[in-house]
């Protein structure tokens, strides 16, 4: 994000074991759970593997997800499998600096807001900036993939 020249804000909050939950660190963070983006990893049956970023009290909708990146079934990835893939644990997934650069697909309620929250790569720190800087850097695609 610093060579993009993206500002965004850091945002610490205490992390414990059994409250991982994205709706959790929107509370932790004071933001609500709407404006909070978690960031999943799935594996397409045509593309390989995606990232889904959709707020924290939403589930992601697998059939849309297919839909926008061209498959025709898309799953969540394993759990086991999620650090290989991304370098980052559960619970620290950022849409931006995977390991290999993966398509991001972004709910498009980030629109809604001046700034959203993601996480910045580590369990205990969120990254507060705008939807659209998120969706340049990464270069996103921004669809309805979020159930509420």
């Amino acid at each position: 994000m610093d060579q993009a020249g993206v500002p965004y804000e850091l945002r610490q909050y205490p992390v414990y074991e059994e409250h991982l939950s994205a709706p959790q660190v929107a509370e932790a963070i004071g933001m609500p759970p709407e404006q909070v983006f978690k960031t999943l990893v799935a594996r397409g049956d045509a593309s390989g593997v995606v990232l889904a970023s959709i707020p924290a009290n939403t589930e992601l909708d697998l059939k849309a997800l297919a839909a926008a990146s061209g498959n025709k079934k898309v799953a969540l990835v394993a759990v086991k499998e999620v650090l290989g893939l991304t370098g980052y644990v559960r619970g620290g997934v950022s849409p931006i600096g995977t390991k290999r650069p993966y398509p991001l697909y972004l709910d498009e309620t980030a629109d809604l807001w001046d700034v959203i929250s993601v996480s910045a790569g580590i369990r205990g720190c969120q990254m507060l900036l705008h939807p659209a800087d998120l969706a340049r850097v990464a270069d996103a695609c921004r669809c309805a993939i979020a159930i509420f």
